[in-house]
């Protein structure tokens, strides 16, 4: 598996790569975790069945179904369009896994891959993805998100910091 390569024109495509392990171990991580939480605030705390549970001043756990995209955006019935796109952009996501060439970048393709995952299962199981964490100040409210959303904000967050990072480096040499 780890010589698998399909020929794509002159450019070759790796499935495998020198750090995808790491990245694999991280995404199944990432998507057991994701899962673990959303069960047990389904199933054990029943937060759709129950109002909101304060937690401190400034988080409560709350029960939302997000049919969207990012944070409710784009909110479609066409869920299996949503989990083909999510799958599609994972898969490439892989493709650029197996070629990351830090251990950062390695880490945070994980991190994106096992959350969009966990919320593409939530999409199959639910129809929508499961979002269960409220931040609030005063007036102030974001978003009701989870953790493979976490996972993911992280993940492109650590991608662009390797990507200038690297830059910094080459622009150094």
């Amino acid at each position: 598996m780890a010589d698998a390569v399909w020929e794509i024109g002159v450019m070759p495509l790796k499935l495998w790569g020198p750090l995808s392990r790491l990245g694999l171990i991280l995404a199944v991580w990432v998507f057991a975790l994701d899962q673990f939480t959303k069960f047990w605030i389904l199933k054990i705390v029943n937060l759709d069945e129950r109002p909101p549970i304060q937690l401190t001043p400034f988080a409560d756990l709350l029960m939302a179904w997000n049919e969207g995209v990012s944070y409710g955006l784009l909110a479609t019935n066409a869920q299996e369009l949503l989990v083909i796109l999510s799958l599609l952009i994972s898969a490439v996501l892989w493709t650029w896994l197996a070629h990351a060439s830090t251990s950062l970048a390695a880490s945070s393709l994980g991190l994106i891959i096992g959350g969009a995952i966990g919320n593409a299962l939530d999409r199959i199981l639910h129809g929508a993805v499961a979002d269960f964490v409220h931040l609030h100040w005063g007036s102030w409210s974001w978003y009701v998100f989870n953790v493979a959303d976490i996972a993911i904000v992280a993940g492109v967050a650590l991608l662009v910091y390797d990507g200038l990072l690297s830059k910094g480096v080459a622009a150094k040499s």
